[in-house]
């Protein structure tokens, strides 16, 4: 039988941008779907040979080189709940062992290393955050703990090995959450073997986040993403010194660092304004901006090369993620993949005379199509110019896919983001009401068949679009959703529940009433349209009990409902099961929704 399209874009490899050590550039590790099960692989650049690095069956994401290029480090979870630890396997092939012993099993909070020391970030099942130091032929040493939010620089966006620790050793970057917002995290500077503080920046009221420490020897100068106004802006840190100095850059959208070049004259600048990304070589004596050759969409990440050349990971709406470099070669090349719809720009102004920003992927014919808001999850995150198999499964099936980045996403500046704090589950739902209003004007658009679908935070924001709306969908698609918001808190991650203190501005207990409002399980009696949700049953940031509350009260009140159930966490990483997945969604929506295609 013919595999379709859409599960055709499912099943083609992808991969991560690779990591390297600045000590032993030859040797690269990245992660791929190659193999059917998202995995880590070992690249030795010079001659080009590749390999699996680990075999798990729950997939593993997050790998990158021993500090000398001589092994390879990766996390590896149990059961796909996220807790696991750090195993490390000989870059050339071999057994793989526990890299760190004597560490709690907990939930990642970064790695970095030197030629001596290693730092590791773990938050417990009892809600501390731990930093250690190990030194070869030493214990752990604990240099940091809490009870709100602390963890390696680099982190949540998998920069750690840049960003955890200066080139010498010296000292180290934590980002923290004692001020009680997580979504304004805080940075201290400590000594990396002693945890004695070394400088602090941050109150609690913007965010302040390293990106990456200068690749000299002894140079203890910080690049850092700040938000003095709206937007983000990058600063050079000297600690040696304590010189904040300011990068003025004439560009209107965020500004990051994503790197140094090897001399630590210039760094890599990545700007990103409206969901696509560009580069650029920022000469930090003159302020000079010399663009980086990048194709128009996202640039995910990217690095300098000791030769100076970048190599950046780039998508766009018609193009799976490709590793590219500068100078217009594909240093690592994945078998073809078939393209995808592109993405186009979509503005709207919500009730509150607002544009929001959004993309549209249209459907080949006339219409009138179905609609489908396809919502995204974070909240704190955004839709970009990107490749993405599951819009265009939808779009496979007829659905012309409307998907905006309401009030909370990133990427529009402080304001934007902010606007949810203290009002989940209003803001943000509003402006997807006001999208799916905006959409249905069209006359390609058919108002009488539009679905609402999204997971994580988009799952939550649907079953608030069910119950606080149910005039307005025809039917209904919750992946991995909050399903009744206190239970969730009471089961989920400590990293999650501190970002739910910081919406919400406290706890269950101490927010009771703004709880209440932003749960689906108040509303969950409105609901009229049919929903499907999928769920995994070892999920740490959607726990699968809360979830199962609200699915409970739907079969109680005879409402129609449908669930898909899986046994891992917060998605998977076997290439099999998102294909199971999104076919039994698209076997729902054929049942639910009249005139769809054939998938």
């Amino acid at each position: 039988m013919d595999v379709p399209v859409w599960e055709q874009r499912f099943r083609a490899p992808k991969m991560t941008m690779p990591h390297w050590s600045r000590s032993a550039p030859e040797r690269a590790v990245f992660a791929s779907s190659s193999s059917g099960v998202w995995q880590i692989h070992a690249w030795d650049v010079a001659t080009g040979e590749r390999r699996q690095v680990s075999d798990h069956p729950v997939g593993v994401l997050d790998g990158v080189p021993t500090h000398d290029g001589t092994g390879v480090v990766f996390w590896q979870e149990d059961t796909g709940d996220e807790t696991g630890r750090w195993l490390v396997q000989p870059f050339g092939g071999g057994e793989g062992v526990p890299f760190l012993e004597g560490l709690p099993l907990g939930w990642n909070e970064g790695l970095a290393q030197t030629e001596s020391l290693t730092l590791a970030g773990i938050s417990t099942p009892e809600g501390i955050f731990e930093i250690y130091a190990i030194e070869q032929g030493s214990p752990p040493r604990l240099i940091a703990t809490g009870k709100e939010w602390l963890s390696l620089a680099g982190s949540y966006a998998g920069g750690s090995d840049l960003t955890g620790l200066s080139s010498d050793g010296a000292l180290a970057a934590l980002q923290h959450a004692e001020h009680g917002d997580l979504t304004h995290p805080s940075l201290r500077i400590v000594e990396a073997r002693t945890g004695a503080v070394v400088a602090e920046r941050g109150d609690g009221t913007f965010a302040i986040v390293a990106t990456a420490w200068s690749p000299i020897h002894g140079d203890h100068r910080l690049a850092v993403v700040h938000e003095p106004e709206d937007r983000d802006r990058v600063a050079i840190w000297d600690l040696a010194t304590g010189e904040w100095r300011n990068l003025d850059v004439a560009l209107p959208g965020d500004h990051a660092v994503l790197d140094w070049y090897p001399d630590a004259a210039s760094v890599l600048l990545r700007h990103t304004l409206d969901g696509r990304g560009e580069l650029f070589r920022l000469e930090l004596a003159t302020g000079m901006l010399h663009p980086v050759a990048t194709p128009r969409g996202t640039v995910g990440d990217a690095r300098v090369r000791p030769d100076g050349h970048v190599w950046f990971l780039h998508s766009d709406g018609e193009h799976r993620g490709r590793v590219l470099s500068d100078d217009g070669s594909q240093p690592i090349e994945l078998p073809p993949a078939p393209a995808g719809r592109p993405s186009q720009d979509w503005r709207f102004t919500n009730r509150h005379g607002l544009e929001v920003h959004g993309w549209i992927v249209e459907p080949e014919g006339e219409g009138p199509h179905p609609v489908m808001v396809f919502v995204h999850g974070g909240p704190h995150w955004l839709y970009e110019d990107a490749y993405q198999p599951e819009v265009q499964a939808y779009v496979d099936a007829g659905f012309l896919v409307a998907m905006p980045n309401y009030r909370g996403s990133t990427g529009y500046g402080r304001a934007w983001r902010d606007a949810l704090t203290g009002d989940p589950g209003f803001t943000d739902v509003d402006d997807v009401t006001d999208g799916l209003r905006d959409i249905v004007r069209r006359p390609d658009v058919d108002g009488d068949r539009a679905v609402i679908a999204g997971w994580s935070w988009g799952g939550y924001i649907t079953l608030m679009q069910l119950g606080r709306n149910p005039d307005l969908w025809r039917a209904g698609m919750a992946g991995v959703p909050v399903g009744d918001y206190v239970g969730a808190y009471e089961q989920e991650a400590p990293s999650l529940q501190a970002m739910d203190r910081a919406l919400f501005g406290g706890t269950p207990e101490e927010k009771p009433d703004l709880y209440r409002r932003a749960n689906p399980m108040t509303y969950v009696d409105d609901v009229a349209a049919p929903v499907l949700f999928v769920i995994g049953d070892n999920d740490s940031r959607c726990p699968l009990q809360q979830a199962l509350v609200y699915v409970d009260r739907l079969a109680v009140a005879g409402k129609p409902h449908e669930v898909y159930r899986y046994t891992t966490g917060h998605g998977s990483l076997d290439i099999d099961e998102e294909v199971r997945q999104i076919r039994a969604v698209l076997d729902f929506l054929q049942r639910e929704v009249p005139g769809l295609l054939p998938a």
